[in-house]
């Protein structure tokens, strides 16, 4: 089944997309607030081992991405989005279940593995994403893939916390639930959308990360924003490996507020994508809306690290909300740079760069806050990981404005209706 018009068929693919990766996402966010305590239960109570197995879990799911997304988006070049997504959903849903029965911590290390290896429908998303939406309307596409996150990550967290104060372990059922749910509803609902003729042969020299990222270095512009996507990837990091932290020390946040603030954080996200990035990018096209979202991501990052007070940190939200726009109008550039046979490969080559930046971020930020808040330091600055990342997004300014120039004419065609 291939999508045959552009009405109502294409509608409902593209609700299927958002839905699949809200349910993903959704699942990820269940079990945020249980899969540290988890460990920490298999340490003994032990809160600084704790920490330090929990970084080895968030690397090891990142490597997984960085090897396995290439593979599985040139399946679905091959064989179609729509098998791909599915077996997502089915990997995706029995390893939760694999995690809620872990009898031990090696148990549980392999189930996060597993996880990384399968969650393929974020990547495989987008190339649907670029197979069923004009160049045009591409942008505003992206843009529904991050409220989805932005939504996923405000429901699911509260969501397990509840769970979990029943039972650690009913996350990780419920994350199953939606997954295999996600998976049945798919089996009768998503269309495939690339048709045969546009499929691409298997060529398994190309189906590892370093084969990949070969097709990033094809053209001198899709490198250059190549290099805008790992520097974006790689400074957004500095929340999930710091904020905690930071928030506590620095403001002395406690957990309820803390999810407060990430309520509003999640909210804004939200409004971004799914409101705002439409409406700009059709004002200003993807390259200003690109620039836009940096020079106000750069903007928010700065206040956030200078913020003395918290109220001040929180005004600041709505200002790095707007870095949204970054994802979708890049996303766009990038696709619009490759030929419909490879939108899959493209999106492996993404998740294989923002793997790289999962595995280098963590120990970036983190160091960086515990030299500048350590007892005898030169320099006592606990913003430190903010003012990096905001670097970070200043030179992928830099970068963007040199080679996000849109084509006149984009590889892959404007109406995928076949």
């Amino acid at each position: 089944m291939t999508l045959s018009s552009p009405g109502a068929p294409r509608s409902a693919a593209l609700i299927f997309i958002f839905i699949t990766v809200l349910m993903d996402v959704l699942g990820f966010g269940l079990i945020i607030p249980v899969l540290p305590k988890l460990v920490e239960q298999f340490m003994g109570g032990n809160t600084a081992s704790a920490a330090r197995i929990y970084g080895v879990f968030g690397a090891g799911w990142a490597l997984m991405q960085f090897f396995f997304a290439p593979l599985l988006g040139m399946l679905s070049d091959r064989f179609g989005r729509r098998p791909v997504i599915l077996l997502s959903c089915a990997g995706m849903g029995l390893d939760y279940i694999f995690m809620a029965l872990a009898p031990s911590l090696k148990w549980l290390f392999v189930g996060r593995l597993i996880s990384g290896m399968t969650a393929a429908s974020f990547s495989v998303a987008g190339a649907y994403i670029a197979d069923v939406t004009p160049a045009e309307k591409r942008a505003s596409a992206f843009g529904m893939i991050g409220a989805a996150w932005g939504l996923g990550f405000i429901i699911g967290p509260v969501a397990g916390g509840l769970l979990a104060s029943i039972d650690p372990r009913w996350p990780f059922w419920a994350a199953a639930a939606l997954s295999l749910s996600n998976g049945l509803y798919g089996l009768f609902v998503l269309p495939e959308s690339l048709p045969p003729e546009r499929r691409s042969p298997l060529k398994l020299a190309k189906a590892n990360p370093l084969g990949a990222l070969s097709l990033l270095r094809s053209q001198p512009r899709l490198l250059g924003l190549a290099g805008v996507y790992f520097l974006f990837q790689l400074s957004h990091y500095v929340f999930p490996s710091t904020f905690v932290l930071y928030a506590g020390y620095r403001y002395g946040w406690d957990a309820r507020t803390i999810g407060f603030v990430m309520l509003i954080v999640g909210i804004c996200s939200v409004l971004v994508q799914a409101v705002l990035v439409k409406r700009l990018v059709a004002l200003l096209g993807e390259r200003r809306s690109l620039l836009t979202g940096m020079m106000f991501g750069t903007v928010g990052l700065l206040i956030y690290a200078a913020a003395p007070v918290g109220w001040v940190f929180i005004l600041a939200i709505p200002v790095c909300a707007l870095m949204g726009l970054v994802g979708p109008a890049l996303q766009a550039l990038m696709s619009n740079r490759v030929a419909a046979s490879e939108q899959g490969r493209l999106q492996g080559a993404n998740a294989s760069v923002m793997g790289i930046a999962g595995i280098l971020a963590p120990a970036l930020f983190t160091q960086a806050f515990a030299w500048f808040i350590a007892p005898g330091t030169p320099v006592h600055l606990p913003g430190a990981p903010f003012y990096i990342a905001a670097l970070l997004f200043a030179m992928a300014w830099i970068l963007a404005s040199r080679f996000a120039h849109p084509l006149a004419q984009p590889l892959i065609p404007a109406a995928q209706t076949t």
